[in-house]
């Protein structure tokens, strides 16, 4: 009796998540389980509408429809939280190949604003006042650099762009003392400079060594400028100080 419960309900599971693929369960009028249907995918569709706006606003009504529907179909969530389930569509359309890319990086870009805004300001230990140049920078828990192909932060309604700029978008996301999440735009060095600090626990010099080898440009002109940088990055919060 148990196995033809679990048998029952695995089918009911089935043909929520797609109707077009799985046959019904037998003994259910269509009305009820339309119904069922509604209510499941209704609710998530509801849900993702909300986490992301701008995205769903660009797309039309019958291309969300089938994002939202390739998703409750196909993908099998790793967490049970409601809150994580944007992440989870945010994995989905990485393996989406047959929607512009865009659409993939729009969802990261609002995504990301979720995240911040419910991360925990769990800070690491640090020195304040400690030397951004011999010591270990490190970077708040609340900041994020980004680069896009897409101008994911111009994309909306009435402005799809038919084709990926030269330059990428670099942006850096952060969570403010106001607890908004910002975005601003980052210079390509302030960029490379933020990123190889979220990779790997250096001296600032030892960054700033790394930066001028890989981009080919004079160590001095590097350092002087990363360091000027890194000041104005620990003003703003986003720098905490040095490692302790």
């Amino acid at each position: 009796m148990a196995e033809t419960l679990r048998e029952q309900q695995l089918r009911m599971a089935r043909f929520i998540r797609d109707p077009q693929a799985n046959a019904p369960p037998p003994g259910i009028e269509e009305r009820r389980l339309a119904v069922y249907r509604q209510l499941f995918f209704g609710n998530m569709k509801s849900l993702l509408s909300g986490s992301f706006p701008v995205l769903h606003a660009t797309l039309t009504s019958d291309q969300w429809q089938a994002l939202t529907e390739g998703f409750y179909a196909s993908h099998r969530c790793q967490t049970p939280l409601f809150t994580e389930v944007a992440g989870e569509l945010v994995d989905h359309l990485q393996t989406r190949e047959d929607l512009p890319g865009w659409v993939a990086e729009l969802a990261h870009y609002e995504w990301i604003e979720t995240v911040l805004l419910l991360g925990e300001n769990t800070e690491p230990a640090h020195d304040p006042g400690g030397d951004l140049l011999e010591g270990v920078p490190l970077l708040s828990s609340l900041a994020v650099p980004l680069a896009y192909v897409w101008p994911v932060s111009q994309i909306g309604p009435g402005n799809i762009p038919l084709q990926a700029p030269i330059e990428p978008t670099r942006l850096l996301a952060r969570r403010g003392a106001d607890h908004e999440v910002h975005f601003s735009r980052l210079a390509p060095l302030a960029h490379a400079l933020l990123v190889s600090l979220q990779q790997q626990p250096l001296s600032g010099r030892e960054h700033f060594a790394a930066l001028a080898e890989h981009s080919g440009v004079a160590p001095d002109f590097v350092e002087a400028h990363g360091l000027a940088l890194l000041v104005g990055l620990k003003s703003e919060g986003v720098v905490l100080g040095t490692a302790l």
